[in-house]
């Protein structure tokens, strides 16, 4: 248990420590492209676009338990004529035979 206390100082201290040491680039810049390079990357670009473009819409769902779902709640119809005018409502007075 002392050991895992431990650890966890340890761990809270170090964090900041961490956190300021300078942040270093030890790899060297990749050299700027040519103008023949950036011709051919443009025309790759371009012919990449261009293939997008001749791909269709999907028009039809391909979720294949689509026909299994149950219709979405339809909306409830706005409020009726008694509950317009202040008509008192009817209820079904006894008891009931289940």
């Amino acid at each position: 248990m002392k050991l895992f206390r431990l650890a966890a100082v340890l761990a809270v201290l170090a964090g900041p420590a961490y956190a300021q040491m300078p942040n270093l680039n030890l790899l060297q810049d990749a050299p700027s492209k040519t103008p023949e390079e950036k011709a051919a990357e443009a025309e790759r670009d371009k012919a990449y676009k261009e293939t997008l473009k001749k791909i269709p819409d999907s028009k039809a769902s391909n979720d294949p338990w689509g026909g299994m779902r149950a219709d979405p709640p339809k909306q409830p119809a706005g409020p009726k004529a008694s509950a317009v005018t202040g008509a008192p409502k009817k209820t079904k007075s006894g008891t009931a035979a289940n």
